[in-house]
């Protein structure tokens, strides 16, 4: 059971770090190249595509099973990666925090700012999101990772 609640761990964690990579090192960098509107548009439509099943599932279920993981490795006799496991949940649970207390807020601030077509000053919605968004999300890529590079030494240690 600690084996397969590990390995299914790393599996969620490593698909929710790989998400927040993948804004870090592509989807932010192209959007940096186009024009106001369409950054805003295509941020909006992101923000509502993300939330689907798959990303849930491997978001919320990567923090749950990391739980589940510290708590079997609670017994005398299996305490070996438990350091590691809390180092992982930690790092799991900052991304957690920056992402329900700062991404989501500004998404929900940008969804708010309406369709950018009708938004009087496009470049003043970016400028306000863009920054702050990316400097968050790279927090959460590094946290992430962290939690994923923790969780793969306690695996050796188990």
């Amino acid at each position: 059971m600690r084996n397969a609640v590990l390995a299914a761990t790393a599996l969620l964690v490593g698909l929710s770090a790989g998400v927040f990579f993948a804004y870090s090192t592509s989807v932010m960098l192209a959007l940096r190249k186009v024009e106001d509107r369409t950054f805003i548009d295509v941020m909006q439509k992101i923000n509502t595509a993300i939330l689907n099943g798959w990303f849930l599932t491997a978001y919320v279920g990567a923090l749950l099973l990391a739980v589940a993981a510290v708590l079997l490795h609670l017994a005398p006799g299996h305490r070996a990666p438990l350091p590691w496991l809390l180092a992982t949940l930690v790092l799991y649970g900052i991304v957690f925090v920056v992402t329900a207390a700062l991404n989501v807020p500004m998404n929900d601030t940008l969804d708010a700012a309406g369709p950018a077509a009708a938004i009087a000053d496009p470049a003043a919605v970016r400028q306000a999101f863009e920054g702050p968004w990316v400097g968050w999300n790279t927090v959460r890529t590094v946290a992430s990772a962290g939690s994923l590079l923790t969780l793969a030494i306690a695996l050796i240690r188990a």
